[in-house]
């Protein structure tokens, strides 16, 4: 089992920044690819970055070059940097945590933490 916490979230004026952070608990927080993903009103839940265990990351076309991951291990966090922000980026951001073993996966989520870029 592994327990999320997402914590960051608020209200900003467009073209700022806000950095999210998850804290982990409950397994070996290195072993997991962690991801944040997002959902808007009415819309789907969507993919927003990953970072694997390796830290090689993935990034969702709409957020290239704005937003960036990171993970600390031996704080057992990741981060999502936000910059250049946009009323489109409003949404409840998620943090994920994904593992494989073998042929079964182990998928955990936080709360979320509600993102507001308005003026």
């Amino acid at each position: 089992q592994v327990q999320l916490v997402e914590s960051g979230g608020g209200l900003v004026q467009p073209g700022r920044s806000l950095r999210l952070s998850c804290a982990a608990s409950g397994s070996i927080f290195s072993l997991y690819t962690m991801g944040w993903y997002r959902q808007a009103p009415g819309k789907q839940r969507e993919l927003v970055a990953t970072i694997t265990t390796g830290s090689g990351t993935n990034y969702a076309d709409s957020v290239k070059g704005r937003f960036t991951i990171s993970r600390d291990n031996a704080k057992n966090t990741v981060y999502l940097q936000m910059n250049g922000l946009k009323p489109e980026d409003t949404a409840v951001y998620y943090c994920n945590a994904n593992r494989v073993i073998v042929t079964t996966r182990y998928t955990y989520w936080g709360q979320g933490t509600q993102v507001t870029v308005s003026s």
